[in-house]
């Protein structure tokens, strides 16, 4: 063990007077381009640092329309066309400075976030990661256990895929509002969630497992579901083939590169998935091009792994198809998109889970957050039975929670969106206090 860390250490230290000697260099240029910021970064390479400058750019939520890329030679070269969220140049200075801060020479790049699974104390907060069977009702029963531990979510985010499900959450103590550090405390949150998280099937592995240090959400749902294997595929596909990625990988055998190619439906986040999903299989990405301007992105890469070596074996390259189509369909947004907006408290996320699986409702995807006490929470959401969404149900729904509450997004014309007054007792929670309770993990619900 003391080897590892000296040699760690040894690998640190050399990296930083790489850094010393050959400064990173970020120039943004909103001159050359009449529909897109260019921003081009030049360093000194590094495995893993492809995947940092787009999650820099990523986690701002810019549209990345076009990317080249080139690192042989031991130098790191590339330039990004991206644009807001609404198809302009980035022209807020707050941006440009944090771009310039976090790529050019006075950033410090984080280390690769190789964590386990795991419930980690933070400064302000609990996280928690859980992996498990998907089911229906499920993130519904998750938030009820917290509910009755009195903890508070305060941010999440759900992805499923392959009959899996991945969440990490953050949460703090109902009466201090802060991180939740006692151990039994935390021993007897892993315990029921991991229950919940088994349910009925035992062939499926559930993980509930402690671990310490700061993640990158994103970033530890695609490890997690990595790692789970969401990415073999069943018998239960619900992706016909016209709706599938379109993944190759083929050997250039004069440059000893493996070219892998991408061409699938454009969505906010794709590029970052795929070069995450690159990086973590431990490939090294030498040249690539992207093109996302128009409705359907391309995508070419000339990758070799950390060996040095091509793809050998065609397992190994169906396995590397296999996972890039996994990176990009676990974000897809299946299902009826709901928005939800006001004051939060204790159990609210339970609550509104709980209503909607009492609707036949399953969740698919979901993002909480919850920024100077309000919640803000999206929810992918399809019919359990896989029927098409009722627009009376969703019109139940959101007279139950408010309609001002609950807004429906992508949603067939038919569903009634008219604003009303909200009814004031789900704000207070008042209605469905005593309605659920805990019982050595398992949750039930009564109507």
């Amino acid at each position: 063990m003391a080897s590892v860390s000296y040699s760690q250490t040894m690998d640190d230290e050399y990296e930083k007077f790489i850094r010393r000697m050959n400064p990173p260099r970020v120039v943004i240029d909103n001159e050359s381009c009449k529909n897109a910021t260019v921003i081009q970064v030049d360093s000194a390479n590094k495995h893993g640092i492809l995947l940092e400058v787009v999650q820099v750019l990523t986690d701002l939520n810019l549209i990345i329309t076009k990317a080249y890329i080139c690192s042989d030679g031991g130098w790191f070269m590339d330039v990004f066309k991206v644009t807001d969220q609404d198809g302009n140049k980035i022209t807020d200075e707050g941006v440009l400075d944090y771009i310039q801060k976090s790529l050019g020479p006075d950033s410090c790049f984080a280390s690769s976030m190789r964590r386990s699974v795991g419930v980690v104390p933070g400064m302000d907060h609990t996280s928690i990661e859980l992996i498990g069977s998907d089911r229906p009702g499920l993130l519904s029963e998750v938030s009820a256990v917290l509910t009755h531990l009195k903890c508070n979510v305060v941010n999440a985010e759900v992805w499923t895929h392959n009959t899996r499900a991945a969440a990490v959450m953050q949460v703090t103590d109902k009466e201090t509002g802060a991180a939740i550090t006692d151990p039994e405390r935390l021993a007897m949150i892993k315990q029921l969630l991991c229950n919940v998280l088994k349910g009925s099937n035992k062939s499926r592995e559930a993980k509930t497992v402690v671990s310490h240090g700061v993640t990158h959400t994103e970033r530890r749902l695609h490890q997690m579901m990595f790692a789970d294997r969401d990415y073999e595929r069943t018998g239960h596909e619900t992706l016909n083939e016209r709706e599938r990625p379109n993944v190759n990988v083929v050997n250039w055998c004069d440059k000893d590169y493996s070219v892998v190619t991408i061409r699938c439906k454009d969505r906010p986040k794709l590029l970052f998935d795929i070069i995450c999903t690159l990086t973590d299989m431990q490939y090294v990405v030498f040249h690539g091009n992207v093109d996302a301007e128009g409705p359907e992105a391309h995508q070419e890469y000339c990758v070799r792994h950390v060996d040095g070596s091509s793809v050998k074996s065609d397992a190994e390259r169906q396995r590397v198809i296999q996972c890039l189509e996994a990176a990009i369909e676990r974000r897809v947004s299946e299902g009826l998109k709901l928005e939800l907006c006001t004051t939060d408290r204790v159990g609210l996320l339970s609550d509104v889970t709980r209503i909607f699986r009492e609707n036949s409702l399953t969740v698919t995807r979901a993002e909480v957050s919850t920024r100077a006490g309000k919640a803000s929470n999206t929810f992918y959401v399809s019919d359990a039975s896989g029927y098409p969404i009722d627009g009376k149900i969703i019109d139940s729904i959101r007279q139950t929670i408010g309609q001002t509450i609950l807004r429906v997004k992508g949603c067939p014309e038919e569903l009634n969106q008219t604003p009303q007054e909200s009814p004031t007792r789900f704000l207070f929670g008042g209605l469905f206090k005593s309605r659920s309770f805990v019982n050595f993990g398992l949750v039930r619900s009564y109507s």
